[in-house]
């Protein structure tokens, strides 16, 4: 949430940064501005996109070689131009981005105000950018280092200062920082993606640290001003990984790319008899062997997948599992031990439920094993343990490829623990294996139901309201289907148990209420047509999801989409498909904008 990017080097700062920020687009935002030092500050910025943005600065251009910029999603304060970042003290001297939550910052600012400072905004930032003020005589890391310790809560701060045109200033506590290293220049971003073209080393800053960045020198310290080591690695995004390429939209282009996405996990995961994990995974087989309970944390999408993954491990395993959602798991009491093992999901690895909760559970001596896509993130750091997804940088905010790899990882998770476990044959574990390098194939036949689904999503997209119904392993993906729908194209979705509808959401059922019904032939495929026969029965319109061959489901929904015959526990991977196509078709149709849905962040990082 807000992306923050802050430039120092040879280039037209004003382009790295404005190109910076449209990658970061993906993060959510409702305004976006600039500041460049050059003989003091020059200062654009507009409640609005970055295309704004960008005409505004054509207008009025800026030059320089250093200079710091940020989209803000906003928290504190409404959409305007005067809340827009950068802000910038009394006397325009400091300029500063933000990216957290103040939580003193009324206190802060009832003491600034009678110290005489003036404010032009109800942010909580600009308290920020006012005590640097008060403190700033040489240089901002001595400001930097009083002010931060005044602060409650999370942030990520890029500053410069009209009177240091060398430098760019970075902090960071709890919001995500990420440096770059070029050739004679360095940049500073929200996210990895904003670095690419630019660094081809990266290193991440970490929380109660202080970046002074010149462009042939970096330097870290402790917020005490201790120096701090860390070496740089070579950056593995390529410019390819985050383009759109022949697609319209990042949404698209991700959905497509599913197939490989988990053909490359199967040739990585499973080798010679075996399952394959990360060098970070860390837990020996004593620990594994001595697990009696697993709480899997996570939010959104990363729930979902978590609800598939405990099928995989309680039926796999034979371990008891329950999955709670971030936010309110962290807030609950923890009656947990030594003896269960924590698993929290995240993308990004900067959810700050996600981390909180992870935090909740060390304290208590709980191990953890984290499920992630981004390697050297918060999450990984804290974590006893992690493996990655593997799914490649996904830009668009609702999540599709990142969703499907999260399940494999939770699946080849739940083989290893089995294995180790002994819980599962040699045999079990072989027929898995091979049902699984079906996967992609499989996957390609879901896609190809596109233009049919595009045809259907035509008829749909008037509704305002839908129902989705899952059972057993595809209740979650019913959870996922109505999540995308609603994401992406604004309309009220609600994902259920089929066999709640009878206890209440049946009084919904109309004929201006679309039914989505998962409906493949599995064990309790006998059940979810009764279901839809129920919901048929009070004029419900049908679209269901079933087996290729099922023709029965054909006389009772106004459309099917057949995927190919899948065996149950790999379901999930091939339905999530059809399900985000309808999505994506629907929010099309309807206008929205798939991949920057408004009020949406792609990385959630603050409480």
């Amino acid at each position: 949430m807000c992306g923050i990017v802050g430039y120092i080097g040879p280039r037209n700062v004003a382009n790295v940064i404005m190109v910076g920020l449209e990658r970061l687009e993906y993060r959510g935002y409702d305004s976006c501005g600039i500041a460049v030092v050059n003989n003091g500050l020059e200062i654009r910025k507009t409640a609005g996109r970055l295309q704004q943005l960008k005409e505004i600065l054509a207008r009025s251009p800026v030059e320089g070689s250093l200079g710091i910029g940020h989209t803000r999603w906003a928290t504190h304060g409404h959409v305007s131009d005067e809340n827009a970042h950068p802000l910038t003290d009394c006397n325009r001297v400091l300029a500063l981005t933000h990216n957290g939550i103040i939580e003193n910052y009324r206190e802060l600012r009832r003491r600034l105000e009678a110290g005489g400072h003036r404010f032009v905004t109800t942010t909580d930032t600009e308290v920020i950018v006012h005590l640097l003020e008060s403190f700033y005589r040489r240089d901002v890391a001595t400001a930097l280092r009083k002010t931060v310790p005044l602060l409650k809560g999370a942030f990520a701060l890029a500053v410069v200062s009209a009177k240091e045109p060398d430098t760019l200033y970075a902090a960071r506590v709890g919001s995500p920082l990420v440096i770059g290293q070029g050739k004679r220049e360095f940049i500073i971003a929200s996210d990895a993606p904003a670095l690419v073209g630019i660094a081809r080393r990266t290193l991440s800053m970490q929380d109660g640290e202080i970046a002074v960045i010149t462009r042939d020198r970096l330097e870290l310290t402790t917020f005490a001003g201790k120096k701090v080591e860390r070496s740089f690695v070579t950056t593995e995004l390529k410019p390819k990984a985050i383009s759109k390429g022949r697609y319209p939209h990042f949404m698209r282009k991700e959905i497509f790319e599913q197939p490989q996405v988990i053909a490359d996990n199967i040739a990585r995961r499973f080798s010679g008899g075996k399952v394959m994990l990360d060098p970070e995974f860390l837990l020996y087989p004593d620990l594994i062997e001595s697990v009696e309970r697993i709480v899997i944390q996570a939010c959104g999408t990363s729930y979902h997948a978590g609800l598939v993954g405990r099928y995989y491990f309680e039926k796999l395993c034979r371990i008891p599992v329950s999955v709670e959602i971030s936010s309110e798991l962290r807030t609950s009491e923890f009656i947990y031990d030594g003896s269960t093992l924590m698993l929290p999901i995240s993308q990004s690895g900067e959810t700050a439920d996600t981390l909180a909760a992870l935090r909740e559970a060390h304290a208590r001596d709980i191990k953890s094993l984290a499920v992630l896509n981004v390697r050297r993130s918060s999450i990984d750091r804290e974590a006893d343990s992690s493996v990655f997804i593997h799914a490649g940088p996904e830009i668009g905010v609702a999540s599709t490829k990142a969703y499907t790899a999260q399940i494999f990882t939770l699946l080849a998770l739940a083989l290893y623990f089995a294995r180790i476990r002994k819980t599962m044959s040699d045999r079990q574990f072989q027929d898995i294996v091979r049902h699984a390098a079906k996967l992609p194939a499989l996957m390609k036949k879901a896609l190809a139901l596109d233009p049919a689904i595009r045809q259907t999503a035509a008829r749909l997209s008037f509704a305002h309201d839908f129902l989705f119904l899952g059972r057993g392993i595809n209740y979650p993906s019913a959870l996922e289907g109505a999540l995308k729908l609603k994401e992406i194209s604004y309309v009220h979705a609600t994902g259920y148990p089929a066999g709640e509808m009878k206890h209440g959401p049946i009084s919904l059922v109309n004929e201006n209420v679309p039914v989505i019904g998962i409906a493949p032939r599995d064990s309790v495929y006998d059940k979810m047509v009764s279901n839809l026969s129920e919901a048929r029965a009070r004029k419900g319109r049908i679209i269901a999801i079933g087996t290729e061959g099922d023709s029965s489901l054909c006389e009772l929904a106004d459309a099917v989409f057949f995927v190919p015959e899948t065996p149950e526990y790999l379901s999930p991977l091939v339905i999530a498909l059809p399900l985000q196509l309808l999505a994506y078709h629907v929010a099309v149709l309807r206008g929205c904008d798939v991949d920057k849905p408004r009020n949406l962040a792609k990385s959630v990082t603050v409480e």
